[in-house]
């Protein structure tokens, strides 16, 4: 891979849903791809599907929930002499009930994967892209970045550190840009293994997007060099209203529509 001419796309979080999809984008886009997951099964099978568009792929197993894995991924890459090109920052954990009453080791998971590895790849990949003034980083928040988030506490301000990390970030470089994809209510596993897919948020509440068009727009968004993409109109207009509207209205808006129907 490294005499090739294709551009290299690392992807977190790739073994399904937004992530997956990204890589498909990336893939038809004339990138090879560094597939990286807990999963390993789900990967390759996506890797032999991106050979038909042309694309190498690399698969790496990595549980960002653990401490060292962010740093662990970059070591691998760097002993196949990989060199990234685009970074996509996919991969997110999330829990849905009261803070006091949840799994500690799941909170710490959660922060550890939505921030704490994803600032730290940032950190180690970004420097050889500012070198050579060529690169772009994807950094995937969410609507729930822009209010404070009852029974998804934790969730949604570790995507409130995402949004603000990232617009800062993009302020700060020249020659690479970052994006920070924030989707809405998504078809895909989030849901379910947040334990969220109960709430109005995936009930009918908000239309529910397919991740194929969350990556499509969010793909569109990175190759334009846009600071920041809200998928869909309507989310456009919720996570504006959040920003506009008085926080005591947006946070018993979003405590409904993370807890009706549980």
């Amino acid at each position: 891979m490294t005499d090739n001419a294709r551009p290299l796309a690392l992807v977190t979080g790739a073994s399904s849903g937004i992530g997956a999809n990204l890589a498909r984008e990336l893939a038809r886009d004339g990138h090879d791809l560094v597939l990286a997951a807990r999963r390993v099964e789900p990967m390759r099978i996506l890797a032999e599907e991106l050979k038909a568009a042309g694309a190498r792929c690399t698969i790496v197993a990595a549980d960002l929930s653990k401490s060292g894995a962010a740093a662990a991924l970059v070591r691998e890459l760097e002993t196949q002499g990989l060199s990234v090109d685009v970074l996509i920052n996919n991969a997110g954990l999330g829990i849905n009930g009261r803070f006091d009453t949840s799994d500690p080791l799941r909170v710490a998971e959660i922060l550890q994967v939505n921030v704490v590895a994803l600032t730290e790849l940032t950190r180690l990949l970004l420097p050889s892209m500012v070198k050579r003034r060529k690169g772009k980083v994807m950094l995937v928040a969410s609507t729930a970045a822009f209010q404070p988030g009852p029974q998804m506490a934790v969730y949604c301000a570790s995507k409130t550190y995402v949004l603000s990390f990232g617009e800062a970030i993009a302020y700060e470089l020249r020659g690479v840009s970052v994006t920070t994809l924030c989707p809405g209510a998504t078809d895909t596993e989030f849901a379910d293994v947040a334990e969220a897919g109960s709430s109005a948020l995936f009930k009918g509440l908000l239309p529910v997007m397919d991740a194929k068009e969350v990556a499509r727009i969010g793909y569109q968004g990175l190759k334009a060099g846009r600071g920041v993409v809200i998928t869909g109109l309507l989310n456009k207009v919720m996570a504006t209203s959040s920003r506009l509207s008085p926080t005591p209205v947006s946070i018993r808006i979003a405590n409904w529509m993370m807890s009706a129907g549980k």
